[in-house]
């Protein structure tokens, strides 16, 4: 009595799998009409999907994190002081070398920062974003740029 037990359940199961499940696989007919049907509707709904993209507005920037913007702001202040040192002492040895390399730095750091306060850069100016660009940008185009940030609040 207790193999009955263990077997009906098995075999019912077994039972209800056979007919449930299809026994061969569907025909290169169906699979094709299937891929055919799919690629019809996705043509017939990709125009109303563009079409409800372009009304839709674009979603607003992301805020930028305020301890990210308080370190750059930080950031650009030390290189700003570090500047007017190296500008205003004759003496350094290889200043012109340093001065270089502290405006590239301070051109990469305002880069980082006009991006973050949303302000749009002129297309030399994208080289120094992305840190390729070698040349400093010109002395009118860094005022611009820390006109715009300091009339968004921006200070250091």
């Amino acid at each position: 009595m207790g193999l009955v037990w263990v077997l009906l359940p098995m075999v019912v199961f077994c039972v209800i799998g056979s007919l449930l499940l299809p026994e061969d696989p569907p025909s290169r007919v169906v699979r094709s009409a299937g891929r055919w049907l799919r690629a019809r509707l996705a043509r017939a709904l990709d125009r109303p999907r563009q079409a409800w993209r372009r009304r839709r507005p674009p979603p607003p920037p992301p805020v930028p994190d305020p301890f990210e913007v308080l370190s750059l702001q930080l950031r650009l202040g030390m290189l700003a002081d570090q500047l007017r040192v190296l500008e205003s002492d004759p003496q350094v040895f290889a200043r012109a070398r340093r001065l270089m390399a502290v405006r590239a730095a301070y051109d990469a750091l305002l880069a980082e920062a006009c991006r973050l306060a949303g302000v749009e850069l002129d297309e030399d100016d994208g080289e120094l974003a992305t840190g390729s660009g070698t040349s400093p940008w010109s002395d009118q185009e860094r005022f611009r740029e820390e006109m715009e940030l300091a009339s968004r609040g921006w200070s250091w």
